[in-house]
């Protein structure tokens, strides 16, 4: 079967991929598309959060860390899914734990992280009570956006997941020291080795973006 992923940087996003698929099984064959594909570091460094945008992050190909906003690549992600469910895509799913508007076109499933995480993270908190790691400060405001409606409680905390193990180590110290009842890893660049290292410090449950995005899928592919 063929499945189809966007990323909001460039594809293939192969660090992504590689947790994904030791769950979606090697029978799945994803396809990819990336919004800034064929763009210039120097044409992205053009699409900077203007005041009010929402700010998105992502991994380029070389390996650097881009910020750039939203509204800037509304067109080329519809463009993304256009051309994924041309090449056969039964389902496909956003590479970003950001929040969309509900303006793409699609005659197969569309699965936003999000959507998942939103769900899960209410589900298994007794005290509706989280932490969320979110990749910088500028999109602090936009968690607690993202989630007030849903949790009681919600403390970001910054963390690049394309920077130092050094980062990631200072904000699951500060996890540990909140009370709360789970932590969420929100963004699909966290890897399950950063899961296991901010679980191990903080001693408190992590639900990971791009695991838990994964195992989703899985269960649709299994219907």
């Amino acid at each position: 079967m063929k499945i189809g992923a966007v990323t909001i940087g460039q594809s293939p996003r192969t660090d992504v991929m590689a947790d994904m698929k030791a769950i979606l099984g090697e029978e799945v064959e994803v396809l990819e598309a990336g919004a800034l594909d064929g763009i210039s570091m120097e044409e992205i460094k053009q699409m900077e959060p203007a005041k009010g945008d929402y700010v998105l992050v992502s991994r380029l190909q070389n390996g650097e860390f881009a910020k750039f906003g939203e509204s800037f690549i509304l067109s080329r992600l519809q463009d993304c899914i256009t051309r994924l469910e041309h090449n056969g895509a039964e389902l496909i799913m956003f590479l970003c734990a950001g929040s969309f508007p509900d303006i793409f076109q699609a005659n197969v499933p569309l699965i936003y992280p999000s959507k998942i995480l939103n769900g899960i993270a209410k589900a298994v908190s007794k005290r509706s009570n989280m932490i969320l790691i979110t990749p910088d400060a500028q999109q602090i405001q936009q968690a607690y956006d993202q989630w007030g409606p849903i949790m009681d409680q919600v403390a970001p905390i910054a963390a690049n997941p394309y920077g130092s193990r050094e980062e990631l180590v200072e904000a699951a110290q500060k996890a540990k020291e909140i009370d709360s009842d789970l932590i969420v890893m929100d963004c699909i660049g966290y890897t399950e080795e950063a899961k296991k290292l901010v679980r191990k410090i903080s001693g408190k449950p992590v639900i990971l973006c791009r695991t838990m995005l994964a195992r989703a899928v899985s269960e649709w592919l299994d219907a």
